[in-house]
Protein backbone atom coordinates (compact mmCIF):
# COMPACT_ATOMS: atom_id res chain seq x y z
CA UNK A 1 0.00 0.00 0.00
CA UNK A 2 2.96 2.63 0.64
CA UNK A 3 4.75 2.10 -2.43
CA UNK A 4 1.17 2.13 -3.87
CA UNK A 5 0.58 5.42 -2.61
CA UNK A 6 4.18 6.99 -3.30
CA UNK A 7 3.61 6.09 -7.23
CA UNK A 8 0.05 7.95 -6.76
CA UNK A 9 1.37 11.16 -5.11
CA UNK A 10 4.24 11.37 -7.40
CA UNK A 11 2.44 11.32 -10.53
CA UNK A 12 0.30 13.76 -8.87
CA UNK A 13 3.01 16.52 -8.55
CA UNK A 14 4.59 15.61 -12.10
CA UNK A 15 1.23 16.11 -13.39
CA UNK A 16 0.60 19.23 -11.84
CA UNK A 17 4.14 20.61 -12.80
CA UNK A 18 3.87 19.34 -16.32
CA UNK A 19 0.28 20.94 -16.87
CA UNK A 20 1.76 24.36 -16.14
CA UNK A 21 -1.02 26.28 -17.86
CA UNK A 22 0.11 25.41 -20.80
CA UNK A 23 -1.58 23.10 -23.23
CA UNK A 24 -0.75 19.44 -23.17
CA UNK A 25 2.56 18.54 -25.03
CA UNK A 26 1.10 15.10 -25.75
CA UNK A 27 -1.96 13.77 -27.73
CA UNK A 28 -2.94 11.49 -30.61
CA UNK A 29 -4.01 11.17 -34.11
CA UNK A 30 -5.32 8.48 -36.40
CA UNK A 31 -5.64 8.71 -40.58
CA UNK A 32 -7.90 6.27 -42.50
CA UNK A 33 -6.15 5.52 -46.16
CA UNK A 34 -9.43 5.05 -48.30
CA UNK A 35 -10.84 8.45 -47.37
CA UNK A 36 -7.98 10.33 -46.08
CA UNK A 37 -9.98 10.80 -43.02
CA UNK A 38 -7.85 12.53 -39.73
CA UNK A 39 -9.08 12.72 -36.54
CA UNK A 40 -6.64 14.13 -33.91
CA UNK A 41 -7.19 14.55 -30.34
CA UNK A 42 -7.34 17.93 -28.50
CA UNK A 43 -4.14 18.40 -27.36
CA UNK A 44 -2.75 17.84 -30.91
CA UNK A 45 -5.50 20.57 -32.45
CA UNK A 46 -4.14 22.97 -29.74
CA UNK A 47 -0.54 22.55 -31.25
CA UNK A 48 -1.62 23.69 -34.45
CA UNK A 49 -3.63 26.55 -32.54
CA UNK A 50 -6.95 25.01 -33.13
CA UNK A 51 -9.76 25.40 -30.24
CA UNK A 52 -11.05 21.35 -30.10
CA UNK A 53 -14.13 20.86 -31.86
CA UNK A 54 -13.28 24.06 -34.20
CA UNK A 55 -11.33 21.73 -37.20
CA UNK A 56 -11.96 19.26 -39.21
CA UNK A 57 -8.13 18.15 -40.12
CA UNK A 58 -7.39 16.99 -43.82
CA UNK A 59 -4.41 16.38 -45.63
CA UNK A 60 -4.38 19.65 -46.80
CA UNK A 61 -4.75 21.07 -43.56
CA UNK A 62 -2.06 18.68 -41.86
CA UNK A 63 0.82 19.23 -44.54
CA UNK A 64 -0.01 23.41 -44.57
CA UNK A 65 0.92 23.05 -40.49
CA UNK A 66 4.68 21.99 -41.57
CA UNK A 67 7.43 24.30 -41.82
CA UNK A 68 8.55 25.24 -45.10
CA UNK A 69 12.17 23.06 -44.73
CA UNK A 70 10.51 19.84 -43.21
CA UNK A 71 7.47 20.15 -45.46
CA UNK A 72 8.94 17.32 -48.44
CA UNK A 73 10.60 14.91 -45.29
CA UNK A 74 6.67 14.83 -44.07
CA UNK A 75 5.36 14.59 -47.50
CA UNK A 76 7.54 11.97 -48.65
CA UNK A 77 7.12 9.81 -44.88
CA UNK A 78 3.32 10.19 -45.91
CA UNK A 79 2.84 9.07 -49.21
CA UNK A 80 5.38 6.08 -47.81
CA UNK A 81 3.03 5.19 -45.32
CA UNK A 82 -0.10 5.10 -47.99
CA UNK A 83 2.33 3.16 -50.04
CA UNK A 84 3.65 0.38 -47.35
CA UNK A 85 1.30 0.76 -45.12
CA UNK A 86 3.74 0.37 -42.22
CA UNK A 87 4.78 2.08 -39.01
CA UNK A 88 6.55 5.20 -38.77
CA UNK A 89 8.34 7.60 -37.05
CA UNK A 90 9.35 11.34 -37.79
CA UNK A 91 10.76 14.24 -36.38
CA UNK A 92 9.78 17.68 -38.02
CA UNK A 93 8.30 21.18 -37.41
CA UNK A 94 4.75 22.91 -37.54
CA UNK A 95 3.41 26.31 -37.50
CA UNK A 96 0.39 26.91 -35.31
CA UNK A 97 -2.32 29.45 -36.54
CA UNK A 98 -0.68 32.16 -34.31
CA UNK A 99 2.51 31.74 -36.42
CA UNK A 100 4.61 29.82 -33.61
CA UNK A 101 6.46 27.22 -34.55
CA UNK A 102 6.56 23.86 -32.55
CA UNK A 103 9.01 21.11 -32.54
CA UNK A 104 7.27 17.73 -32.76
CA UNK A 105 7.85 14.11 -32.46
CA UNK A 106 5.41 11.75 -34.05
CA UNK A 107 4.99 8.15 -33.78
CA UNK A 108 2.54 6.19 -35.52
CA UNK A 109 1.72 2.28 -36.09
CA UNK A 110 -1.46 0.50 -38.33
CA UNK A 111 -4.68 -0.11 -37.06
CA UNK A 112 -6.41 -3.19 -38.25
CA UNK A 113 -10.27 -4.30 -39.05
CA UNK A 114 -11.78 -7.27 -38.47
CA UNK A 115 -10.36 -9.53 -40.52
CA UNK A 116 -6.66 -7.87 -39.53
CA UNK A 117 -6.29 -5.76 -43.08
CA UNK A 118 -4.47 -2.60 -42.45
CA UNK A 119 -6.91 0.43 -42.96
CA UNK A 120 -4.75 3.17 -41.38
CA UNK A 121 -2.43 4.33 -38.62
CA UNK A 122 -2.55 5.88 -35.25
CA UNK A 123 -0.49 7.14 -32.92
CA UNK A 124 0.67 10.23 -31.03
CA UNK A 125 2.48 13.83 -30.99
CA UNK A 126 5.07 14.82 -28.59
CA UNK A 127 5.27 18.67 -28.48
CA UNK A 128 9.38 18.65 -27.65
CA UNK A 129 9.25 23.06 -28.62
CA UNK A 130 11.93 24.29 -25.45
CA UNK A 131 9.33 26.55 -24.31
CA UNK A 132 8.90 25.95 -20.93
CA UNK A 133 10.06 28.93 -18.30
CA UNK A 134 12.29 28.80 -15.67
CA UNK A 135 9.86 28.20 -12.86
CA UNK A 136 8.38 25.60 -14.86
CA UNK A 137 11.60 23.54 -15.30
CA UNK A 138 12.69 23.68 -11.82
CA UNK A 139 8.74 22.53 -10.77
CA UNK A 140 9.24 19.89 -13.10
CA UNK A 141 12.63 18.76 -12.32
CA UNK A 142 11.67 18.45 -8.72
CA UNK A 143 8.63 16.21 -9.71
CA UNK A 144 10.83 14.09 -12.04
CA UNK A 145 13.44 13.56 -8.50
CA UNK A 146 10.78 12.40 -6.65
CA UNK A 147 9.62 10.03 -8.85
CA UNK A 148 13.32 8.81 -9.77
CA UNK A 149 13.50 7.86 -6.06
CA UNK A 150 10.74 5.94 -6.03
CA UNK A 151 10.81 4.20 -9.20
CA UNK A 152 14.56 3.47 -10.83
CA UNK A 153 13.00 1.48 -13.68
CA UNK A 154 11.12 4.61 -14.68
CA UNK A 155 14.42 6.95 -14.87
CA UNK A 156 15.25 3.76 -16.90
CA UNK A 157 12.53 3.82 -19.33
CA UNK A 158 12.94 7.43 -19.58
CA UNK A 159 17.13 7.55 -20.45
CA UNK A 160 15.68 4.55 -23.25
CA UNK A 161 13.05 6.87 -24.76
CA UNK A 162 15.83 10.17 -24.98
CA UNK A 163 18.02 8.14 -26.77
CA UNK A 164 15.86 6.51 -29.20
CA UNK A 165 13.36 9.43 -30.02
CA UNK A 166 16.22 12.63 -29.13
CA UNK A 167 14.21 14.22 -26.67
CA UNK A 168 14.40 15.75 -23.35
CA UNK A 169 13.83 14.20 -19.61
CA UNK A 170 10.86 16.11 -19.19
CA UNK A 171 9.30 14.95 -22.92
CA UNK A 172 10.32 11.41 -22.30
CA UNK A 173 8.81 11.40 -19.00
CA UNK A 174 5.47 13.19 -20.59
CA UNK A 175 5.33 10.31 -22.96
CA UNK A 176 5.44 7.59 -20.54
CA UNK A 177 2.88 9.41 -18.47
CA UNK A 178 0.37 9.53 -21.27
CA UNK A 179 1.10 6.02 -22.27
CA UNK A 180 -0.26 5.35 -18.62
CA UNK A 181 -3.28 7.36 -18.70
CA UNK A 182 -4.40 6.46 -22.52
CA UNK A 183 -4.24 2.41 -21.79
CA UNK A 184 -5.00 3.05 -18.15
CA UNK A 185 -1.77 1.26 -17.19
CA UNK A 186 0.29 1.80 -13.83
CA UNK A 187 3.25 3.79 -14.68
CA UNK A 188 5.75 2.07 -13.45
CA UNK A 189 4.22 -1.23 -14.44
CA UNK A 190 4.32 0.21 -17.90
CA UNK A 191 7.80 1.60 -17.29
CA UNK A 192 9.01 -2.02 -16.63
CA UNK A 193 7.37 -3.88 -19.47
CA UNK A 194 8.89 -1.21 -22.02
CA UNK A 195 12.27 -1.36 -20.64
CA UNK A 196 11.84 -5.14 -20.89
CA UNK A 197 10.32 -4.98 -24.32
CA UNK A 198 13.98 -2.38 -25.68
CA UNK A 199 16.24 -4.48 -24.37
CA UNK A 200 15.02 -7.86 -25.34
CA UNK A 201 15.31 -6.62 -28.98
CA UNK A 202 18.35 -8.26 -30.67
CA UNK A 203 21.38 -6.68 -32.39
CA UNK A 204 25.22 -6.22 -32.66
CA UNK A 205 26.76 -2.83 -33.38
CA UNK A 206 23.84 -0.79 -34.63
CA UNK A 207 20.79 -0.44 -32.36
CA UNK A 208 17.26 -1.88 -34.50
CA UNK A 209 15.18 0.13 -36.65
CA UNK A 210 13.38 2.90 -34.85
CA UNK A 211 9.74 1.17 -36.31
CA UNK A 212 10.77 -1.92 -33.93
CA UNK A 213 10.53 0.75 -31.03
CA UNK A 214 7.59 2.41 -31.73
CA UNK A 215 5.79 -0.79 -32.23
CA UNK A 216 6.91 -1.71 -28.69
CA UNK A 217 5.98 1.31 -27.46
CA UNK A 218 2.72 1.40 -28.59
CA UNK A 219 1.53 -2.07 -27.54
CA UNK A 220 3.39 -2.63 -24.22
CA UNK A 221 0.30 -1.97 -22.16
CA UNK A 222 -1.08 -4.91 -24.02
CA UNK A 223 1.96 -7.02 -22.58
CA UNK A 224 1.91 -5.86 -18.49
CA UNK A 225 0.49 -8.94 -16.45
CA UNK A 226 -2.38 -7.91 -14.19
Amino acid sequence: MADELVEFEGQSSAEHALAGGDPQRVGWFRFYFADERWEWSPQVQRMHGYEPGTVEPTTDLVLSHKHPDDYGQVAATLDEIKRTSGAFSTRHRIIDTHGDTHHVVVVGDQIFDDDGAVIGTQGFYVDVTPAMTERQNKMVTAAVAEIAEARGVIEQTKGMLMLIYRINAESAFELLKWRSQETNTKLRLLSEQIAKDFLELSYDEELPHRSSYDRLLLTAHSRVES
